[in-house]
Formats: C-alpha cells, sequence, structure tokens
C-alpha cells in the first residue's frame, strides 16, 4: 500500500478542512483522532473517495507515513501539543518532523524546537490563518522552526496556501518561534481591525441614527475602496443579515466578546519589548470591558446615559469622517504591528522579511485587504524602514485624513461613545510626530522623589546629571537602568 505524504492529528474543523485542502492537491493524508469514532465519521463522510487514510491509533499513523515522516498537530495549544510531542517522540526517527499548526504561544515554539533537534527530530511551529474556508480552500501559512525542516514541507504548504497573484501566501518566516509570533502579530492586528470597526458602527448607529440597512450600503461602498478587505467585507454581509422575524441578527446578539490569548500575548510581549502598541492594547482591554455586561449594567444606572446632543445633519460628510478615521487608525495598527516585529527579530536574531510577511497576509487569513499589498511596496522600496508612517505612500495617507480622523475622535467624544482605537491612533501619531513630548517634566519627576538622574538638551546624550531639587537630598544619585 502506498505511504502517505503527511499525517495529521486532530480532526476539529480546522483539521478536517486542512486534511481536505492537502488531498485536492494530490497529497495522500494520514489522519488519527483521540475519539477514534470521529476518524471513522470523518472517513465515511467528507473525506469519502479521496486520498485520506484513517487511522485508530499513533502507531498506525506513524507507520502509515513515507519518510522522512511528517506529522502535523492540530490541537489546542499549551500543555497538550507538549503531551503529543512527548507521545511522538518515540515513534520518530531522526529527520521526523513534527508540525504544530495551532495558535501556540512563540515562546513555546522557540523550545519544542531546541527540545526536538536534541532528540534529532525537526519541528515546525507554524500559523494558519483564514478560519474555517481558508483552510479549507486556501490559508495563509506562517511557518517558522527548524530551518532543515523547510524543504520537506514547502510544497504542501504552498500548494494548499492562497494565492495572489501566482504566488502563495506561505514562505519561510524564521527559526524557532519566528512563525507563531508574526501569527501573534498578525491576530493582534486583527483585534485592532475588528475593534476600528466596530467603532465606526457604533458611531453610525448611536449618533448618526443609520439604521443596519444604511451600514451595510456604506460598508459595501467602503469595500471597493482603500479599505477594500475580508473584515469590511463580512461587516457588510452581518449587517445585512435578517433575523427570521425580519429585524437585524446583529441587533439581537449579546455586546460581550470572547477571545483567545494571541490579542494578550501580543500587549505583553510589546511591553517586555518596549514598543507603543498602543492601538492594539486598547482593543484588547476593549473586549475585556465588553465582558463586564453585568457590571455596565449596573453602572449604566449609577452614572446616568450619555450626553444627549443632537445627531449631526450633514451625514454624509461624518460618514466620510469615519471612513478617514479607519483609514487612518488601521495604517496606525500595522504600523505598530510591524514595529513590535522589527523590534522582535532584533532581540531574536531573526531575519524577517516585512515584506514578504505582508504578501502572505494578503490573501487567506483574516486580515487579508488590498492595502498588504501596499505595506509589501513599502518595504520593497526600504527594507531598513524605521515605521510604515514614514514610508511615502503612508505619510500622505495620514496628512490627507487627519481633518476626518480629528473629526471623527471628537465626534465620540462630544457624544459618549467609546472610541478607544480611533482615540490611541490619533494619540500616537500626534506623540509620533512630535519632536518634543513632556517627558522632560516626567524625568524631573522621577529625579525629584527617586534621584534617578536626567539628560539635558545642551550635553551629548549618554551624560547623566542629577539635581538637589529639595535642598535636603544631597548629591547621591540613583543608577541609571531600563526595563
Amino acid at each position: 500500500m502506498e505511504k502517505a505524504d503527511i499525517g495529521l492529528i486532530g480532526l476539529a474543523v480546522m483539521g478536517q478542512n486542512l486534511v481536505l485542502n492537502m488531498a485536492d492537491h494530490g497529497f495522500k493524508v494520514a489522519v488519527f483522532n483521540r475519539t477514534t469514532s470521529k476518524v471513522n465519521e470523518f472517513i465515511a463522510g467528507p473525506a469519502k473517495g479521496k486520498s485520506i487514510v484513517g487511522t485508530h491509533s499513533m502507531e498506525a499513523l506513524v507507520n502509515s507515513l513515507q519518510t522522512p515522516r511528517k506529522v502535523m498537530l492540530m490541537v489546542k495549544a499549551g500543555e497538550v501539543v507538549d503531551s503529543f510531542i512527548d507521545m511522538l517522540v518515540p515513534m520518530l526517527e531522526p529527520g521526523d518532523v513534527i508540525i504544530d499548526g495551532g495558535n501556540s504561544n512563540y515562546p513555546d515554539s522557540a523550545r519544542r524546537t531546541v527540545y526536538l533537534r536534541e532528540k534529532g527530530l525537526r519541528f515546525i511551529g507554524t500559523g494558519i490563518s483564514g478560519g474555517e474556508e481558508g483552510a479549507r480552500h486556501g490559508p495563509s501559512i506562517m511557518p517558522g522552526g527548524d530551518p532543515e525542516a523547510w524543504p520537506l514541507v514547502k510544497e504542501i504548504f504552498q500548494s494548499i496556501a492562497a494565492q495572489v497573484d501566482g504566488e502563495p501566501c506561505c514562505q519561510w518566516v524564521g527559526q524557532d518561534g519566528a512563525g507563531h509570533f508574526v501569527k501573534m502579530v498578525h491576530n493582534g492586528i486583527e483585534y485592532g481591525d475588528m475593534q476600528l470597526i466596530c467603532e465606526a458602527y457604533a458611531l453610525m448607529h448611536h449618533v448618526l441614527g443609520m439604521d443596519c440597512d444604511a451600514m451595510h450600503e456604506v460598508f459595501k461602498r467602503w469595500n471597493g475602496g482603500v479599505l477594500d478587505s475580508y473584515l469590511i467585507e463580512i461587516t457588510a454581509e452581518i449587517l445585512a443579515k435578517k433575523d427570521t422575524d425580519g429585524a437585524p441578527l446583529v441587533d439581537k446578539i449579546l455586546d460581550t466578546a470572547g477571545q483567545k490569548g494571541t490579542g494578550k500575548w501580543t500587549g505583553i510581549t510589546a511591553l517586555d519589548l518596549g514598543v507603543p502598541l498602543t492601538l492594539i492594547g486598547e482593543s484588547v482591554f476593549a473586549r475585556v470591558l465588553s465582558s463586564l455586561k453585568d457590571e455596565r449594567v449596573r453602572a449604566a444606572k449609577v452614572l446616568g446615559p450619555r450626553p444627549s446632543l443632537r445627531a449631526p445633519t450633514d451625514i454624509d460628510a461624518c460618514v466620510d469622517a469615519l471612513r478617514d478615521a479607519l483609514y487612518a487608525s488601521k495604517i496606525i495598527s500595522y504600523a505598530q504591528g510591524f514595529m513590535l516585529m522589527k523590534e522582535a527579530a532584533t532581540e531574536q536574531g531573526w531575519d524577517l522579511d516585512y515584506g514578504a510577511i505582508a504578501l502572505m497576509w494578503r490573501g487567506g487569513c483574516i486580515i487579508r485587504s488590498t492595502f498588504l499589498g501596499n505595506i509589501r511596496d513599502a518595504y520593497d522600496n526600504n527594507p531598513d524602514l524605521e515605521n510604515l508612517a514614514q514610508d511615502e505612500f503612508f505619510a500622505n495617507a495620514l496628512k490627507a485624513t487627519e481633518d476626518g480622523w480629528r473629526k471623527a475622535v471628537m465626534l465620540a467624544v462630544a457624544h459618549g461613545i467609546p472610541a478607544p482605537a480611533f482615540a490611541s491612533a490619533l494619540s500616537y501619531f500626534d506623540g509620533y510626530r512630535s519632536e518634543r513630548l513632556p517627558a522632560n517634566l516626567l524625568q524631573a519627576q522621577r529625579d525629584y522623589f527617586g534621584a534617578h538622574t536626567y539628560e539635558r538638551l545642551d550635553s551629548p546624550r549618554g551624560k547623566h546629571f542629577h539635581t538637589d531639587w529639595a535642598g535636603t537630598g544631597g548629591k547621591v544619585a540613583s543608577t541609571t537602568y531600563d526595563v
């Protein structure tokens, strides 16, 4: 019997669809699931007649594979991945490959790469984006780990990935945890994109008084311009969806958002690396605040309703301002995300290709958009670009949308509509382009109460001073360091 090209463990929705995708592209796949009845159901159902082999034990899965064996895990991130790896190690031979395709935290992938290398095995930790539909018809795939493993899976991964302009949305990202790191940043940007869209929706609904049908038309129109993206497209479709009684379905959904951790990891990593990832951080906190539904209901009774102001009469102008705010804030979100990747690459010794990363995100994934082609162009023009906001295309876009952006934030503030992502993006923009910030006063405060010292404008960088501000502290200063 001909042996399989690859094995996959974990037949939840993503796992099943990836297997079907592989089979469609001419690869023979062996599958296993801890609940073996799920294997039987899959083989008798969606996999019937395809080059997919069901197995009822991990030993049988491993034995069904051609060498070097390639085993892909599509299981819950964390300890479950480690437990499967520990079970697989004794069954595999030097040179075989274990692939983790779940949403693992990148330090875990770095650790697993080292651990398996010591055992003579190869490891790939790969981010996969696109959800159920992407997995079935072409996701964005972001592999990292052991570079020696990449040639063994390259053909499979690039065949099943989404294709844009004839190029696969899958390229080798980098060693150790680089693949899952880039996927984590992708998910953080996804949090930001979704929050920005929700803020535009809230302002249209609560301030401009637009119903779902009118908002559907706006988002549909936006999807034909600079905001052309998967998330804008599905937002238009969501707003058009009616419940069984003919009312908009979205109006009946409870306003509490869930999360699975990748946005939180992105924010924590940004704090660890000292990167001002303000918009994504606010997007994570907005989900946390939404989860306090019962408390918010009680607070509304104590604190009263939002300001009662007359709705603006220039609806079209306000909608245009919201478009500008959404576009400008989106630029800031991606600028911050790429800043984080650049800092992590320096810290970890990764050689990340930012233009290639933008290309990988142009198709298949949740944040896919036309906009990403402009990001690729920016890094093709200048691989050492400090910040996307300094690229000519994006700098001009930010300047062109600034007035509408400010109008949208003022509209939110005046009417009591929370818009933390719009506002934090604008604050970052204003801070980033400021030659002088009030941190001079902050540093004086630190020196006053803690003798933390300061630098002077009229002295070389790196030379530190301390002042006895109150006349009682003496000349002893604290050591200088940054966390």
